[in-house]
């Protein structure tokens, strides 16, 4: 998110009507509902994450400990409890 100076991008008369609310103050105007992107829709990040949980579901089935994965991956026991918990029952909906 950059910032623009209201000078350039409004005319006189909405940044007075502004100034009567918010006088020399920064504010956030968000986006409209419609042109809003989900969490990660503008990266790669929703797949990486995918994959690593998927690695640690995998290294859970053969036998790692949930202490072994919270070390090896940075994470908390229950970070990967619940990413275990998730990709059950993710594999469980897919097989029936």
């Amino acid at each position: 998110m950059g910032y623009k100076r209201a000078e350039q991008i409004l005319p006189d008369e909405i940044i007075e009507l502004i100034q009567n609310y918010v006088d020399g103050t920064y504010i956030y105007i968000p986006k409209k509902e419609n042109t809003r992107r989900a969490w990660g829709e503008g990266t790669t990040i929703r797949a990486e994450l995918l994959e690593r949980n998927e690695q640690i579901y995998a290294e859970y089935q053969q036998g790692s400990t949930k202490k072994r994965l919270a070390e090896k991956y940075f994470l908390s026991e229950k970070s990967i409890q619940r990413i275990i918990r998730e990709r059950k029952r993710e594999h469980e909906q897919i097989s029936a």
